[in-house]
C-alpha cells in the first residue's frame, strides 16, 4: 500500500531514532529487524514528509544534520511516549500489551528465565515477547538506546538518572578448586597460589570486578586462561587445569561439573555483585515492579533455596533483595 505523502508514522520515528543513535543504516537495520532497503526508504519517506534532511548519510560514521538533532530529542520523547501509553492500556488490561523486549543475562537461562517468561505469558495474552540473553554491559546499551525495553542484569556500578532499577538478587563472589585439591585444615591462600588461576574474561563486566579486586588485594598469579564461559570454566576446574572465582549462579549454571569441583569462601576481601530488573524511567508504568515481584519468588525457589541447600555457609550472602 503505497504511503500517504506528508504522513509521519511512528514506524518513520523509530527508525530515525535506531540509525541516529547506531549512526548506521545497517546497525540500525539489524537492531529493528529489518532489511537496510526498508530502512533507508523509511528515512527517505520522513525527510520528504518534513521537507527537511535529518541526516548526513554520506558520512561514515552518519552523523545528523542541525534539523536531525532537534528532531531526535521530539523523536525521543516521541517513542517514550507511546511506550507509556502502550504500559497504561496494560496497567488497565494486561492482555493489551502487544511486545515486550526483554533482556537476561546468560546466568539464568535454563532455570529462571523460561518460568518467568511463561507466567509473564499467562498475564499478558495478546504480548509478544522478544527476549535477548548476553552479558550485562551488552544488555544495559541496548536498554538505553530503547533496543530493548526491561533487563535483568548485574548492576554496572553508577545509576543513571533514566533508570528504573528493582534489585532482586545479591551473591558474593566464591572459589571453585579442583575436587580434593584443598584439605580442610589447609593454608587456602598456600594451596591456590600452587594452581593456575583461569578468570572470567576481562571483556566483560564481571571480569574486570574480579581482576579490579585482585590487584587491590595485591593478589598477583600467572594465569592461562582466559574464558568467557561459566560452563567452560568449571569444566577446566573439573579436569584439574587449575581454580577460578565465579558466583554461586555460575558455579549452579554448570550444572555438569559441580560435582567435580569443590567450593569455598573467597580467600581474599569479600566481594559481591547485585542483580536488578532495569527499565526506562516511567515507560512501562507498574510493570517492571511487577515482573521484579514475580522475579523474585522465582530466584527464591530456583536458585537461592537450592544454592543454600547445597552450600549453606551461604546464608545471609546469597539472597534475595526485598521490594
Amino acid at each position: 500500500m503505497a504511503e500517504t505523502a506528508g504522513r509521519i508514522t511512528l514506524w518513520h520515528i523509530e527508525v530515525f531514532v535506531a540509525t541516529a543513535e547506531e549512526a548506521s543504516i545497517s546497525a540500525a537495520a539489524q537492531r529493528l529487524g529489518a532489511s537496510p532497503s526498508s530502512v533507508s526508504q523509511q528515512l527517505t519517506n520522513l525527510e520528504a514528509a518534513l521537507g527537511t534532511a535529518l541526516l548526513n548519510r554520506n558520512e561514515r560514521p552518519m552523523s545528523l544534520t542541525p534539523a536531525g538533532t532537534l528532531f531526535l530529542r521530539r523523536a525521543q520523547a516521541i517513542l517514550n511516549e507511546a511506550a507509556r501509553a502502550r504500559a497504561e492500556l496494560a496497567r488497565r488490561d494486561p492482555r493489551m500489551l502487544t511486545r515486550l523486549r526483554l533482556g537476561v543475562i546468560e546466568d539464568f537461562d535454563s532455570e529462571v528465565t523460561p518460568r518467568l517468561l511463561r507466567d509473564m505469558a499467562e498475564e499478558m495474552t495478546g504480548c509478544q515477547f522478544l527476549l535477548e540473553t548476553g552479558p550485562s554491559h551488552r544488555l544495559f546499551d541496548k536498554l538505553e538506546t530503547r533496543a530493548l525495553d526491561m533487563i535483568i542484569a548485574a548492576e554496572l556500578g553508577g545509576e543513571a538518572n533514566w533508570m528504573e532499577v528493582h534489585p532482586v538478587l545479591t551473591e558474593p563472589f566464591i572459589a571453585a578448586v579442583p575436587k580434593g585439591s584443598v584439605a580442610a585444615d589447609a593454608d587456602v591462600m598456600a594451596e591456590l597460589r600452587r594452581i593456575p588461576l583461569i578468570l572470567y574474561t576481562e571483556r566483560h563486566h564481571m571480569g574486570r570486578m574480579i581482576a579490579s579486586h585482585l590487584a587491590q588485594q595485591n593478589f598477583r598469579l600467572s594465569h592461562r586462561f582466559e574464558l568467557d564461559s561459566y560452563h567452560a570454566i568449571m569444566a577446566m576446574v573439573a579436569a584439574g587445569e587449575g581454580w577460578t572465582i565465579l558466583t554461586p549462579l555460575g558455579y549452579l549454571h554448570a550444572a555438569r561439573f559441580r560435582d567435580q569441583a569443590d567450593v569455598l569462601p573467597l580467600p581474599l576481601a569479600p566481594l559481591t555483585r547485585r542483580i536488578s530488573l532495569t527499565a526506562r524511567r516511567g515507560v512501562m508504568e507498574d510493570i517492571p515492579e511487577r515482573t521484579a515481584q514475580s522475579l523474585r519468588v522465582l530466584l527464591q525457589e530456583k536458585i537461592v533455596a537450592p544454592g543454600l541447600a547445597r552450600l549453606p555457609w551461604l546464608e545471609g550472602q546469597l539472597r534475595v533483595e526485598k521490594s
